[in-house]
């Protein structure tokens, strides 16, 4: 994160004794990114966090992707998606490449374990549910429209709320999930002219502090495989930490739209920016007001990006035929645009309510089985006239 916070007890300086009632000494630890030259928070544990019983390997882990026989534009309908597992092992994903891997989850059931992706952050947008997002910074409530990010290093679990229904959208980041660049000053602060600012930002709300012995599992992530790792002391014996790198939420709605007279390109949505990626909001929000403004995009061509839209909610002016909980695909290599009518309609239109999280890719997206029986194949002929596609594939 781009600030400085602090919970709990933390001794006056870094790296010195910091003892207990008894007289013992806490244990330190460092988390930081980019090899001690990045943003960094220390922990101050009970117990030291390399005290580990047992560790083997859970499972092998590889994307299924699939070799598609033509490049196409996809409508993929994921809403009757099956709720079922938790909030890692209930991930069902839909694609990548080998910057990021993009999943939905419908968790039923808490996290019985701890978990870490172990070769970059996470960012979960929270599309239906509340709960729990537990830690070993503390605890974090969440709510529609949240998008948490979570650090590599963090070990951490999901409680969802009984009974209440969950869908998440999982954003797998082979690096670092940050805030734009162009959005901060030479000191790591929002501008005033950004989206978004410190005081949207949720940290952990309430530090949970046990000192218990047992058995507890914190699953790792990475090389292609998930290990279980079995501690004797809880994971969650962190009595005081602060520092620039924590989990946080950010919700949708507290991003501010940034609109003109005429119609503004995607980066004015850009909300993170990643290794090979970026992730942008598109909000509810007035269009463009030149008495002869076109509030519909242009057709435009993805030259170095994949193009992937998931909407949430709302109306899509721009589009036809599509549903909450959606993916559209829009490959680099093919041109696409606004569904025919709705360019035309879209004059004299003065707001939208449109809400759906965009994902742009600068490496070539694959799908995965899972996407390719969700698939509506009459989607790459969506833009022909009616009386065209009689006769089309699907």
């Amino acid at each position: 994160m781009t600030y400085y916070y602090k919970m709990g007890d933390i001794p006056h300086k870094r790296h010195v004794q910091f003892r207990k009632g008894d007289g013992s000494l806490h244990h330190e630890e460092v988390m930081g990114i980019h090899g001690f030259a990045g943003i960094q928070s220390i922990l101050y544990h009970l117990h030291p966090p390399t005290e580990v019983m047992k560790a083997e390997v859970v499972s092998h882990v590889e994307v299924p992707y699939e070799n598609h026989e033509h490049l196409h534009h996809r409508h993929i309908r994921t809403e009757a998606l099956k709720q079922g597992g938790d909030a890692v092992d209930g991930r069902v994903p839909f694609m990548g490449n080998s910057d990021v891997v993009l999943y939905i989850a419908r968790p039923t059931e808490p996290m019985s374990y701890w978990y870490r992706f172990a070769h970059g952050d996470e960012a979960i947008f929270i599309h239906d549910g509340t709960g729990t997002l537990e830690s070993q910074y503390g605890v974090l409530r969440y709510r529609p429209g949240d998008y948490l990010v979570i650090p590599t290093g963090v070990v951490w679990r999901i409680l969802p709320d009984p009974d209440v229904d969950q869908r998440m959208l999982v954003i797998e980041s082979f690096g670092h999930i940050e805030a734009p660049k162009r959005y901060l000053n030479n000191y790591g602060q929002f501008l005033e002219h950004s989206p978004y600012c410190e005081r949207d930002i949720r940290p952990p709300e309430d530090l949970l502090t046990f000192d218990e012995t047992g058995e507890f599992e914190v699953r790792v992530k990475a090389r292609d495989r998930i290990s279980r790792y079995l501690y004797g002391n809880h994971p969650l014996d962190v009595v005081g930490w602060d520092g620039h790198l924590w989990p946080y939420a950010f919700n949708i709605e507290d991003f501010e739209p940034i609109t003109g007279r005429v119609h503004q390109p995607p980066p004015v949505h850009q909300t993170f920016d990643g290794p090979g990626f970026v992730v942008c909001s598109f909000v509810p929000r007035l269009f463009d007001y030149h008495p002869e403004a076109i509030p519909a995009p242009y057709n435009h061509s993805n030259v170095d990006s994949d193009e992937v839209l998931y909407y949430v909610e709302g109306d899509f002016m721009s589009r036809k035929g599509i549903e909450r909980a959606s993916f559209t695909v829009h490959p680099n290599g093919v041109p696409h645009g606004p569904h025919p009518g709705t360019y035309e309609g879209s004059i004299g239109k003065e707001k939208t309510e449109e809400l759906a999280v965009m994902v742009d890719t600068f490496r070539p997206l694959m799908m995965t089985r899972q996407a390719r029986e969700m698939e509506d194949e009459n989607y790459a002929y969506s833009w022909l006239p009616q009386e065209a596609r009689a006769g089309m594939p699907g």
